[in-house]
């Protein structure tokens, strides 16, 4: 296979993928706009975390929030919890890395929150205890995963919402989690903002 040929089965597999979460996924992304937007209207906050290259769509989530998608509007409260590397490295050295999004969502998550997950893949014992941290405060639970997300399923309740990627590749899955998020940030700024 040449290398052009290699770069045409990228881009068709993405367009494959992209073409499956639209057609299995509208309803629930719009459902998640809509439990986000409740949230922000009610003074709450968003909160954010995924591992690795998860963690690049959580901090999209938030800077698309915290300053603008697309237009100039208002700020709006979302906070990434990948982005302090003094807190996650403090909290890895002095407890576990395990702890690191769970410590800080008790310090900073109120009742009535959202919290983002992002994850490709297994469910990382990082991401199990921030989501059980989640239930303890009374916030509810966007969970963007892949093929593999049925390893978070048993961690959610009824009031959680999982948005799970049709594909088993990480690459596909990591790609439309950007979409989503894309997503995510047009109907929240259409329905707060017109």
């Amino acid at each position: 296979m040449s290398l052009q040929d290699r770069i045409i089965n990228h881009f068709t597999d993405s367009i494959q993928t992209q073409q499956d979460a639209m057609t299995y996924l509208c309803e629930l992304i719009e459902y998640a706009s809509q439990r986000l937007v409740a949230a922000l209207l009610n003074d709450k906050k968003i909160l954010a975390c995924g591992n690795g290259r998860s963690a690049t769509s959580a901090q999209l989530l938030s800077s698309a929030m915290l300053n603008q998608y697309e237009r100039d509007r208002p700020s709006l409260p979302v906070i990434a919890l990948t982005t302090d590397t003094a807190t996650i490295t403090a909290i890895a050295n002095d407890y576990s890395f395990d702890d690191i999004f769970a410590k800080q969502l008790r310090a900073l998550g109120q009742s009535g929150d959202m919290l983002v997950v992002y994850t490709d893949g297994n469910c990382s014992a990082n991401i199990s205890k921030v989501v059980s941290a989640a239930h303890d405060k009374d916030i509810s639970i966007i969970a963007l995963t892949g093929n593999n997300g049925s390893m978070i399923a048993p961690f959610l309740r009824e009031t959680d919402i999982e948005i799970r990627v049709p594909s088993n590749s990480n690459a596909r899955i990591q790609e439309v989690h950007v979409l989503i998020t894309h997503c995510l940030c047009d109907l929240i700024d259409q329905q707060l903002f017109g």
